[in-house]
């Protein structure tokens, strides 16, 4: 199992980075258009010396492009979305780049209870369930972004307040999600932190989908992944966790060894048709805290590779749970960058999370953030090539 250097899984050290900087021209910033309300939109460029380039909006918080080479050295943006805000603002959107909260993923029947309190949230998701923080997530939001150059990275730093009883969350929430761009490794690197002032769950993760070929191609089925796990979590038909951990042994779900995504994708296997697909939670195999990664390597969590291209985009986390997406629900109605229609399967998403409804299930990692306590993970998703 390969690991990420030292200096990349140091949240010490990147923390520093964003804390010891001042504004800097390094890092383009220009206008990108306004919203329906009026509100007008940045868009944030940052490139490093092997010309990677990664754009970031203060709307969403949104990650917009991330351009990477090939074997032969040729530049594509290998992740889906729209030339213009306008396209971000639709409700049609499926979170194309976003960071979403407060809370990732499903929370069944949009109800929890925390301290013998009950609360119910916005149930976005068929009135049945609340999906990635209700119908005005993060990804819905502007944010406050401030670029930040540093000798080794360049970093855009994104803060945002939300308030209490905001979709029914309790607690005003101070979330600070910040991107880290490498000056000498093709790497992003997202540092999650929020405080509150009331218990409330929090569960933010990054929802770009990702096509190594490049953004418009027609399928990832033959992308081939490894995901680091032994369990998933199985589902029902509203795509709620059942509770249960399950061996992917002997399973279409089965990704310890790398393994094409199509090969298996159609098998008679009941999770298979309530997803229509792959869309669930993978329980990864290592440290489930951001204290046990704190100045040590890190495993990696997930690697995908085209084998046309010759790239490759490995996934380091100190999450417990990595939701793989195939991008079943695009159907082709959707018209993103350059034009291009995105068909199903088109993109997939690696959203490094805590487990879906885990304020509803008392055996899964806890999600709930207290007063005095700061919520802190780490994702890097790391680029390279793989030559024949």
């Amino acid at each position: 199992m390969s690991r990420l250097p030292l200096f990349m899984s140091s949240l010490a050290l990147i923390a520093a980075f964003a804390a010891s900087g001042i504004v800097s021209a390094a890092t383009e910033t220009s206008d990108w258009g306004k919203l329906s309300t009026g509100e007008e939109v940045k868009l944030f460029t940052m490139t490093n010396d092997n010309g990677m380039v990664v754009k970031v909006s203060n709307y969403g918080a949104l990650v917009t492009s991330i351009i990477v080479p090939d074997k032969d050295g040729k530049m594509a943006d290998v992740s889906l979305g729209f030339d213009s805000v306008e396209g971000y603002e639709s409700d049609a959107c499926p979170y194309f780049g976003a960071v979403v909260g407060r809370y990732g993923n499903r929370i069944a029947n949009g109800q929890f209870t925390i301290d013998g309190k009950k609360y119910q949230v916005t149930k976005n998701e068929k009135d049945i369930t609340c999906l990635h923080g209700g119908k005005v997530g993060f990804n819905k939001r502007i944010w406050d972004v401030k670029s930040i150059d540093h000798e080794k990275a360049m970093i855009l730093k994104c803060s945002l307040l939300v308030k209490d009883g905001t979709e029914g969350f309790p607690g005003n929430l101070d979330v600070v999600v910040t991107y880290v761009l490498p000056k000498k490794d093709n790497s992003l690197i997202v540092l999650y932190g929020a405080k509150t002032d009331k218990a409330t769950p929090v569960n933010l993760t990054q929802h770009t989908y990702f096509n190594l070929k490049g953004a418009g191609d027609e399928t990832i089925l033959d992308h081939v992944l490894m995901l680091n796990a032994d369990k998933f979590t199985p589902v029902d038909e509203n795509l709620i966790p059942t509770g249960e951990l399950r061996d992917v042994a002997g399973t279409p779900f089965d990704f310890r060894k790398p393994t094409v995504i199509g090969s298996r994708i159609e098998q008679d296997d009941e999770q298979l048709k309530i997803g229509g697909g792959y869309d669930h939670n993978w329980v990864l195999n290592q440290p489930q805290s951001v204290e046990d990664f704190k100045n040590r390597k890190m495993e990696c969590a997930a690697s995908l590779y085209e084998p046309t291209t010759g790239r490759v985009m490995e996934v380091y986390t100190s999450e417990p749970g990595v939701q793989f997406y195939c991008g079943n629900f695009l159907d082709g109605t959707i018209k993103g960058k350059d034009g291009k229609s995105y068909a199903r399967r088109s993109g997939m998403c690696l959203e490094t999370q805590h487990f879906p409804d885990s304020p509803n299930q008392p055996n899964f990692p806890s999600t709930i953030l207290r007063p005095g306590k700061e919520y802190q993970t780490v994702t890097v998703f790391r680029f390279d090539v793989k030559k024949d």
